[in-house]
């Protein structure tokens, strides 16, 4: 490397020693302007004759050095001193002559005396009259060159380590240990750690002091050269702050310097130089590890110029830029917003096409970052073709901290209705459940959190027995998280999906959901998830039977029922009915749920909800307790209890809870599903003579006359049974009007059964059929 040195400059001091005086005259100091090539650290070899000490400023690169002009002499060596004395008369050499002369042209013309023997002049402030006196300085030695010698070549770090640490200045010299075991420490070593660390601190501080104070210094000229107009001399004054900004303390200084980071945002911004690039990028890089550095970068409008980085070639580039817009993520206010501005996320989300499992993990995490709660952010990734990148990663690589980051980008985009699908039709549901098992736990959490939001979209989707048997398996963790997940996702994945509900009966998904409601007990996070799944897997599918008697031959019932106790949580309460009515499907449930009480707490829950939902008056208006409708438990509880009532034993304990009176009353309310639950029940009870009485006595016969002519086939059906039985005990004038009434209405859109019956009721006698 070629590096032209900005300035040079050379002194040294005079001292006392034993009275002898020995060296320059006390200010004899010049300056060095020339072009070195290589680094500092080459010896600039004028003339081997004394030890000065040298500072070389090189683009704020700071440079301390030593430089040998001397001959070593051996402590109280005659020879030597005579040696030296010769080698003093001999300054007039050529070489030295002629570098003399060369900076007494350009400089200065005084000559210091170091080549021409001349005397120095210095003033001498030591008299009381301040007048200027001239003293003719003669060069001796003193008794111990050698000690002399080793004094001036020190630092000021040095001198500060020889006072306060004079034994880490002797080289070469070996101390006896009372060690003998290597592997344990002595007495002597335990008590000298805190002196030890005290020592490495001073002495880290002594050059951290250093390192500041010149790269100070040097800020002024290095941002005049990142603004020159030649780029050979903007690249490589960027290269030497890069070299700046690899230590703390230089790296502190540049930060709170606005016109160096400008400086260099600037040059980042319009380069086409992939040298100079590279080295921005990388200052703003370490500039980022600190708060004042990424405000200073954020004032400075880094982050635009970053992200215009992010469409670079070069790879070292795209690292520095993406993680440094990382840490301005994570670190920096406003720097989302500035981000998305900056068209972030368009610029992106191609990157995840790289194959670099570290970069990757960056990038994910900055998606993350700038889609969470920002709906216009997920929207802009699902436009980018972000799911189907994502969902790629989770399925080709292994590396820990990119499965994590990715899955929280899934996790964060699982909620939006618009990526959902798209992340579901990408294949995400299966690159997810491999890593449900056997990866780390923060991993799997994340895949189970995702798999559940995305499984409401996945109901139609083929080909997941492999997850729908790893979703089996983890209902036997004791996780409440991990059971929340696993069943709430066999919910979605077995709600209107005949095929999946089979699969999970037939592979023991019915007993692995009542051992995980056991072990959570109400808690409702698992219950709803548990007893919604077990609804599904009890109706609409060719193993349907087999699930209903699953539940009661592991002993399920109970714990069922009790989720119907107080305190409700309504959609537990909404489940577990649903679940109760599917059971009731099954004539050998029936005695199981009638010992459970389950009647009497169907009958309570159903007054309760009705009486909320009678609170108020306008149809339109519905009661909502945990986001469930009154209206939809007083349906759920009355369907039960109409599939309940087939059992006599039921339905004589339904009747004489007095639910007559209410399920009349239910028949005049505004919903039809509520009409034709309560229709149903009666339909039902007034199998029984008593309870026909009871139905008819309490005027159900009008309003059941009204719902004969409903559009819903079911409501009509229900009416005319219940009309039908409640007439049997009427006079013959009664059931013939009935018979026709019924008749006209059941028939009515079918005119040729309408002809027919109409001539049998003429042409025979009214006999009764059984129902």
């Amino acid at each position: 490397l070629n590096y032209v040195a900005v300035g040079c400059w050379v002194w040294h001091e005079s001292f006392h020693s034993r009275g002898r005086s020995f060296g320059l005259s006390p200010a004899c100091i010049f300056r060095v302007c020339s072009e070195f090539r290589g680094r500092a650290g080459h010896k600039l070899l004028l003339r081997r004759k004394f030890r000065i000490e040298v500072r070389i400023f090189v683009f704020g690169d700071v440079y301390r050095e030593v430089l040998i002009f001397g001959l070593t002499l051996s402590q109280g060596s005659n020879d030597g001193n005579a040696k030296l004395m010769r080698d003093c008369k001999v300054l007039g050499e050529h070489d030295g002559v002629m570098k003399v002369t060369e900076w007494q042209k350009t400089y200065y013309t005084t000559d210091s005396g170091i080549q021409s023997g001349a005397t120095t002049v210095r003033t001498d402030d030591d008299g009381a009259d301040y007048s200027k006196k001239y003293t003719y300085t003669t060069t001796t030695v003193t008794e111990n060159p050698a000690e002399l010698e080793s004094q001036y070549t020190l630092t000021r770090a040095q001198r500060v380590r020889q006072a306060m640490f004079p034994e880490t200045m002797v080289e070469g010299k070996t101390v006896l240990s009372t060690q003998v075991d290597l592997s344990q420490q002595t007495n002597v070593q335990r008590l000298a750690e805190p002196s030890q660390m005290l020592k490495t601190a001073i002495i880290h501080l002594i050059n951290y002091q250093d390192d500041a104070e010149l790269a100070t210094r040097a800020i002024p000229e290095l941002t005049k050269l990142l603004n020159d107009d030649d780029q050979v001399v903007v690249s490589k004054a960027a290269q030497i702050v890069n070299q700046l900004t690899q230590k703390e303390a230089s790296r502190r200084a540049l930060m709170q310097s606005p016109q160096m980071v400008a400086a260099v945002v600037r040059v980042m911004q319009n380069t086409s130089d992939m040298d100079t690039a590279r080295a921005t990028t990388s200052i703003l890089h370490n500039l980022s590890h600190q708060r004042e550095g990424l405000l200073s970068i954020f004032k400075s409008g880094g982050i635009p110029a970053l992200v215009r980085m992010l469409s670079s070639p070069l790879e070292p580039v795209l690292f520095y830029a993406i993680t440094t817009l990382h840490n301005l993520l994570l670190h920096q206010e406003g720097a989302k917003m500035a981000v998305r501005l900056a068209d972030g996320l368009q610029r992106m989300v191609p990157l995840l096409k790289k194959s670099n499992p570290k970069f990757l993990a960056i990038t994910t995490d900055c998606l993350q970052l700038l889609s969470y709660g920002n709906q216009e952010s997920k929207l802009i990734i699902l436009a980018n073709g972000g799911p189907e990148a994502l969902v790629r990663i989770m399925s080709l690589f292994s590396y820990e901290k990119l499965l994590w980051t990715t899955s929280r980008v899934l996790k964060v985009l699982s909620v939006c209705p618009s990526n959902k699908p798209a992340i579901v039709e990408a294949g995400g549901m299966n690159a997810l459940g491999k890593h449900v098992t056997g990866s780390s736990q923060r991993v799997t959490q994340n895949c189970l959190w995702t798999l559940r939001n995305l499984s409401d979209a996945a109901t139609k989707q083929d080909g997941l027995e492999g997850l729908l048997q790893i979703l089996i398996g983890l209902l036997a963790n004791d996780d409440k998280n991990v059971l929340a997940c696993a069943s709430g996702t066999l919910s979605n994945l077995t709600c209107n999906n005949a095929r999946n509900k089979t699969y999970v009966s037939q592979n023991n998904g019915v007993e692995a959901l009542i051992h995980a409601l056991l072990r959570a007990g109400e808690k409702e996070d698992v219950a709803e998830p548990v007893t919604c799944a077990l609804r599904h897997l009890t109706s609409r599918h060719q193993d349907a039977e087999l699930a209903q008697n699953a539940v009661r031959m592991h002993y399920g019932i109970p714990p069922i029922v009790k989720l119907l106790n107080k305190p409700h949580y309504w959609p537990v309460v909404k489940a577990v009915v649903g679940l109760i009515r599917n059971l009731a499907l099954c004539s050998a449930n029936q005695p199981h749920l009638r010992d459970s009480d389950v009647i009497p707490k169907l009958v309570n829950l159903l007054k309760n909800a009705h009486q909320d939902a009678q609170k108020h008056g306008s149809a339109t208006q519905q009661t909502y307790q945990d986001g469930v409708r009154m209206e939809e438990i007083v349906e759920g509880c009355t369907g039960a209890l109409h599939i309940l009532a087939r059992d006599p034993a039921n339905r004589a304990m339904i009747t004489d809870l007095s639910t007559i009176p209410l399920f009349v009353q239910l028949l005049y309310s505004p919903g039809d599903n509520i009409k034709r639950a309560a229709a149903g029940v009666l339909c039902e009870l007034a199998l029984d003579k008593n309870a026909a009485l009871i139905i008819d006595s309490e005027g159900a016969a009008a309003p059941l006359m009204e719902l004969l002519h409903s559009n819903n086939e079911g409501i009509a059906t229900y009416s005319a049974a219940v009309l039908f039985r409640i007439s049997e005990d009427k006079n013959a004038d009664y059931r013939k009007r009935m018979s026709v009434e019924l008749t006209h209405t059941l028939f009515k859109h079918d005119p040729a059964a309408w002809e027919a019956a109409q001539t049998s009721l003429m042409d025979s006698t009214y006999v009764p059929d059984e129902y």
